[in-house]
């Protein structure tokens, strides 16, 4: 299975990056030529949908045409993948999707689609996780956190938004790299979540930015970022794998797809508009909100990092037995 996904996405990065001849090009009607829709495949004020309706207005004026916002949640982002993968490929239906729904989802879910049927179009941005721990939890750094989870096995518990999240998986990848234990506790969102950490019924969590506001008022403990670098937003927080656990990242990439036949110079164009969007400061100021900074790379870069995703989520999910909600 995993081998025949990655092949399908090699054949897909590859019909997106093939050069068209001249002839052809000439031969194409103007695009575009009406209004786009960008489906967002989570709900409204979630981070797919902020970094979305952000590009979405530059977007519309680099265009000349409007692009539309339009979210189809569900199934942990399946539904909203499904119906760009069957729309009509002509550039005009484009998806914004999270990072786990493309590298983790795939892994725990039958889809009602081929990752075949989506190709890679352009990276949004790297978000990440933070260890957050309640306030009064004896420790100041992750050495000491690790420390205090390995005098006492399962006393700690750390709660997620649900069973397969990424903040989930991203507990489960420092338990096991850094074999510890600590009981699972899955919650119906992040907002649960840090309310109970702040009411002190539990000790910490892989938090996607809900807790920032308690962080900076100290009720909460920002102990590491979960990512490959620090973030912007706390410069002087260091990642788990600066503070003992080498190789940790636990980041997921949210990102652009179309319909795997969309003509190879659309994907171009949209990829190239796409990335000059995320120069503007709007979309920065958007994007570093979430704790995490614009990725302007090309389709191909792109697809690799979710491919290189999926091959690390896969293995956890296989190896922990994880399962959806």
């Amino acid at each position: 299975m995993t081998l025949s996904r990655r092949a399908f996405t090699r054949a897909a990065l590859g019909a997106a990056g093939a050069t068209i001849a001249p002839s052809a090009l000439r031969a194409q009607p103007a695009w575009p030529t009406r209004p786009l829709r960008m489906i967002v495949n989570f709900p409204p004020g979630g981070s797919p949908d902020l970094i979305g309706r952000a590009v979405a207005v530059p977007l519309s004026q680099y265009l000349g045409q409007q692009v539309v916002v339009e979210n189809r949640s569900g199934a942990s982002g399946v539904i909203g993948a499904d119906a760009v993968a069957k729309a009509a490929p002509d550039g005009y239906t484009l998806l914004l999707s999270s990072g786990s729904a493309m590298s983790i989802v795939p892994h725990m879910s039958k889809l009602p689609y081929e990752l075949k049927d989506l190709v890679p179009v352009a990276a949004g941005a790297r978000l990440e996780v933070f260890l957050v721990t309640r306030g009064d939890l004896p420790v100041k750094d992750f050495p000491e956190f690790l420390r205090l989870l390995r005098a006492n096995p399962g006393r700690f518990s750390y709660a997620s938004p649900g069973n397969g999240s990424s903040p989930h998986i991203a507990g489960e990848m420092m338990k096991a790299q850094a074999n510890v234990f600590a009981v699972h506790i899955p919650y119906r969102g992040s907002a649960a979540v840090v309310q109970d950490m702040l009411a002190g019924r539990i000790d910490y969590s892989f938090d996607p930015g809900t807790a920032f506001p308690h962080v900076r008022s100290g009720r909460l403990k920002l102990l590491a970022v979960g990512a490959a670098r620090r973030s912007a937003l706390f410069p002087d927080v260091p990642t788990i794998a600066e503070s003992g656990l080498a190789g940790f990242d636990a980041g997921t990439t949210h990102g652009f797809w179309y319909p795997a036949a969309t003509p190879p110079a659309i994907v171009e164009r949209i990829n190239r508009e796409i990335n000059r969007a995320m120069r503007e400061q709007t979309v920065i100021d958007a994007i570093r909100s979430l704790g995490a900074e614009p990725t302007p790379i090309t389709a191909q870069q792109f697809g690799g990092v979710i491919e290189a995703d999926s091959r690390r989520y896969a293995a956890i999910i296989r190896d922990r037995r994880i399962t959806a909600d």
